[in-house]
């Protein structure tokens, strides 16, 4: 139906890669840096809260978190980015992308710095006064996961479009980098400057009182790129396809887009008229159209999300843990406060480089030439393969000789989530359902996402803790150890294999193909549902 196709949008589908896509991609990207930095710094100064609010004097080793408490700090960001996905998803189809954009950077901002300055006259009130802070932060958080995807996926050209999205959530593994270098930065400046002992040499001073610095600058550098971007957020035009096919304002659409891609665009006002009367650019989100339509398509891209962050962030929380228990970092009473901050964060830096964010740019390179559906298809199968890889020799990787060939293991688990299901998820929610309801559905599917990333955070815990009493955790219940979690995780991930045959391929269609919007109802059915097939011919 190119007869019918709005000028502005075919002028969008067809422009050249130019500046203002690289501008879009930085701006969006960094409120991801500010999401992955922030969301994962946590499991970089766990440990050091507990030394400092939980330590008991004369212990053999030194405090951690109650099982309580690290529910709550570990736990409570991902439960309001749960809330702000899908409060902010449905806002920007309410007010607009852009109007919303803003105030969930501010709200990432204030939030970051808040949780560093969280003080109290007990242990206790210290960590509800972080939780408080770590709840609104996510919530800023999740607003930025369906407005950012949403934002590219609409400015992009269809040829290039997965890789752009791609590059957004590519910032995420520079996020989580950051985060560790960060961590190495403050600890060895700290650890220069007071040298203090091993725990078991000198239990008072392995911990300078100086240490309650340390978590608070980590936590509080979060704000500052986020900061960096507010500007240029606030400058950015609303996307044209919300301005033309949700607020039907056909001259403010032609007029922004003849700014950004420096051409004259006519302003259609008629032709708008006449689709916004078109059944099938009004169906809402609980209509049987929308079950007819996308039903299938929902369940495929919030389920598969769901299962990939079980797997995703119980691997990322809690590989301090896995570390610990194969050896590569010592046991706690071995090192002073700061060198265990300095070893967590030298093991995640590594893991982030060496596979995290090799993962998440091998996406962008091949994602429109392999397409969606394949990529995340693969990324299942090897999470899969190497989860049991790990698992059912257990025994052989924790001996000292083999701890290096677990971690490269394990790092591949990670390289194969980000180059498959944990990029795509997020991308494909942003192209296959219609421009009233995107920002709404990807949240959904988001939000999804983090509840499985609940379930892997709280259950991991649990779940990974020994089947010995002996060696469990102080305050914890036995669980059924590392090897079993690793062998349920192995099936999560196959699960997720399975569903991703709900998911359809979206590349190189326009969204207005994938979605049957901007079409008359006496066109070429066969035309309309093209992009609807799930699995890619």
């Amino acid at each position: 139906m190119a007869g019918d196709k709005l000028i502005v949008l075919d002028a969008l589908d067809k422009a050249r890669t130019q500046l203002y896509h690289f501008t879009a991609i930085v701006i969006a990207g960094m409120g991801f840096f500010t999401d992955a930095y922030d969301l994962f710094c946590i499991s970089l100064v766990s440990k050091l809260l507990g030394r400092i609010y939980y330590t008991k004097e004369g212990a053999p080793k030194p405090g951690t978190l109650p099982p309580n408490v690290a529910d709550a700090v570990n736990g409570v960001a991902l439960c309001g980015t749960l809330a702000g996905q899908l409060f902010f998803g449905w806002l920007g189809d309410k007010l607009g992308r852009k109007k919303v954009y803003g105030i969930t950077l501010v709200l990432m901002v204030v939030c970051s710095v808040a949780s560093g300055l969280s003080f109290g006259h007990s242990a206790n009130s210290v960590m509800a006064t972080l939780c408080f802070f770590r709840f609104w932060l996510g919530f800023g958080i999740g607003g930025d996961y369906p407005l950012s995807a949403t934002i590219m996926s609409e400015y992009a050209n269809k040829k290039t479009r997965g890789a752009f999205i791609a590059a957004v959530f590519a910032m995420q593994g520079f996020g989580i980098l950051g985060g560790g270098i960060v961590a190495l930065i403050v600890s060895s400046a700290f650890k220069n400057k007071y040298d203090p002992p091993a725990y078991r040499v000198d239990a008072a001073a392995s911990l300078p009182s100086q240490s309650d610095y340390v978590w608070r600058i980590i936590l509080m550098f979060g704000a500052l790129p986020a900061a960096l971007t507010y500007y240029w957020r606030m400058k950015m035009p609303e996307t044209a396809r919300y301005t033309a096919l949700v607020a039907k304002n056909a001259k403010q659409a032609a007029a922004d887009m003849s700014k950004v891609l420096q051409v004259n665009i006519e302003a259609e006002e008629e032709k708008i008229d006449r689709l916004a009367v078109e059944p099938s650019n009004s169906f809402g989100l609980f209509s049987k159209e929308f079950a007819k339509r996308h039903g299938l398509h929902l369940l495929g891209t919030t389920t598969t999300w769901f299962l990939l962050d079980i797997a995703f962030y119980s691997q990322n929380l809690f590989q301090k843990d896995i570390f610990s228990k194969i050896g590569w970092i010592p046991s706690s009473e071995t090192m002073s406060a700061l060198d265990e901050v300095f070893k967590i964060a030298r093991a995640q830096t590594l893991i982030a480089l060496f596979s995290t964010v090799p993962g998440y740019w091998f996406t962008v390179a091949f994602i429109d030439y392999m397409g969606r559906f394949a990529i995340q298809l693969m990324g299942f199968f090897f999470m899969t393969v190497f989860m049991f890889a790990l698992a059912i020799p257990y025994n052989h990787w924790i001996q000292k000789s083999n701890r290096i060939g677990f971690v490269i293991i394990y790092a591949l688990t990670f390289f194969f989530a980000n180059f498959g299901p944990n990029s795509t998820t997020f991308i494909v929610p942003a192209e296959i359902f219609p421009a009233r309801l995107r920002s709404t559905c990807h949240g959904i599917s988001a939000a999804s996402g983090k509840a499985g990333a609940i379930v892997g955070a709280f259950g991991f815990l649990y779940a990974a803790q020994s089947q010995d009493p002996a060696k469990v955790d102080a305050g914890y219940p036995t669980g059924i150890g590392v090897k079993n979690s690793l062998l349920v995780l192995g099936g999560i991930n196959f699960l997720g294999m399975l569903f991703t045959l709900l998911v359809p391929e979206s590349k190189g269609k326009s969204l207005e193909e994938l979605t049957g919007e901007n079409e008359d109802e006496s066109g070429d059915i066969s035309e309309q549902t093209a992009g609807a097939r799930t699995v890619p011919v």
